[in-house]
């Protein structure tokens, strides 16, 4: 398999829930509003011998030509998003699923950023993104995907083409869930933000931030005693600095 990291860049994010672009080399977060975050966000493409695949699909935000920042990365990296053949959704926060739709300019409708992909979406999480519509849902990014026949709703653990294995977490946000992407040379997981930097997957900690903190420190501690046993490559979301680690 091939690990292709996409990053949309450092961020802050406060109260608001908004992202504000931040350069760590010229900036500070003395800066920014009291209580801000660091956030780095960082879909990733797996290209396997059957398929090109996404691993959740960033902010959504354009470049200042226009284009989508997640199909400049691609193209960057000498892909045609069109080329993309599956999808895999980890949970419809806003910084996840901002890509999944695309506004077209000059006609103002809406459509599916990969309209030639299957999206896999967990169908609880698909409900919940509509009902809690607000700071961290953008319902509008996402509730395309509820009238296309190019998505598939997944419901607790299953497997996809007999090598995409994904399971129920439910500890970032109630309907989460994470993928183990195994070709039979090498294993990917993916834990989306149940395993979103290496130096979470190091220490013991309930963040605030989680719907479940307690679990989803829980699930780190599994993942990362089952990774090294298993030799498992980790994806982390929101660590640009270790894109992809083994354990």
């Amino acid at each position: 398999m091939k690990i292709i990291p996409l990053s949309e860049g450092s961020f802050t994010v406060d109260g608001t829930k908004i992202f504000v672009p931040f350069d760590p080399a010229t900036e500070t977060m003395q800066q920014r509003p009291s209580g801000s975050l660091l956030v780095e966000v960082q879909p990733f493409l797996i290209i396997t011998e059957h398929d090109y695949i996404l691993c959740d699909l960033g902010l959504g935000f354009k470049t200042k030509d226009g284009i989508l920042q997640i199909h400049q990365n691609l193209v960057d990296n000498g892909i045609n998003p069109l080329e993309i053949t599956k999808v895999l959704m980890s949970h419809l926060h806003k910084d996840h699923a901002g890509g999944v739709s695309v506004i077209d300019e000059v006609t103002g409708e809406r459509s599916l950023s990969f309209p030639h992909a299957t999206y896999y979406v967990n169908k609880q999480e698909m409900a919940y993104a509509i009902e809690k519509d607000g700071k961290s849902y953008h319902a509008e990014d996402v509730a395309l995907l509820q009238s296309k026949d190019n998505v598939v709703f997944v419901d607790g653990t299953g497997t996809i083409d007999g090598y995409i294995h994904y399971e129920l977490s439910g500890g970032h946000c109630p309907y989460h869930q994470v993928f183990l992407i195994d070709d039979g040379t090498d294993k990917v997981f993916f834990g989306g933000d149940e395993a979103p930097q290496i130096s979470q997957m190091r220490s013991k900690f309930v963040a605030k931030y989680d719907f479940d903190g307690k679990k989803a420190m829980e699930l780190r501690q599994e993942y990362l005693a089952k990774g090294k046993e298993e030799d498992w490559i980790f994806l982390f979301y929101h660590d640009i600095k270790t894109p992809f680690s083994k354990m």
